[in-house]
């Protein structure tokens, strides 16, 4: 029996979907995943949030998107090329997207796959509140640019 092959890009969005904006990473992939039914370039992967064991879903891939909302960045999205760093967030029950690729780099002893994060500007992150309309704008403006980075396949 052979091994599944693995695609070559992986779309991984985390967030928690019963804080608001919190939820824009999943939605994001959510979106991307139904624009992409059946493609087998691509595996797309949500999360309440990244954890050390994720850094195996980096192995064999050509590149990488992480998804997030974000309260920091300038709406209505930020695009940024990730390189691995040890940081706070290694100790923590929730890492960094380069806490993750340092994971890997100290795993394989090798850089990770090239790395992009898409921080998805959000307002509000309440439990139990949906996303914001403006969140959404956002959100869509995302999606768009995240549909170019994944051609071609």
């Amino acid at each position: 029996m052979s091994a599944k092959p693995v695609p070559p890009l992986l779309v991984f969005g985390w967030g928690n979907l019963s804080r608001g904006d919190d939820a824009l990473g999943p939605l994001c992939v959510e979106q991307l995943r139904a624009a992409c039914a059946g493609e087998p370039a691509v595996e797309f992967l949500d999360d309440y949030q990244l954890q050390v064991e994720h850094a195996l879903d980096l192995v064999g891939r050509s590149r990488i998107l992480f998804v997030d909302a974000s309260l920091n960045c300038t709406a209505p999205f930020e695009v940024t090329t990730l390189h691995a760093a040890q940081d706070a967030s290694f100790t923590t029950h929730a890492m960094s997207a380069q806490a993750l690729m340092q994971v890997f780099v100290d795993l394989h002893g090798t850089a990770p796959p090239p790395c992009t994060l898409l921080a998805i500007r959000g307002e509000r992150f309440e439990l139990g509140e949906p996303p914001s309309a403006r969140a959404v704008e956002n959100l869509k403006a995302a999606t768009q640019w995240a549909r170019t980075w994944l051609q071609p396949i």
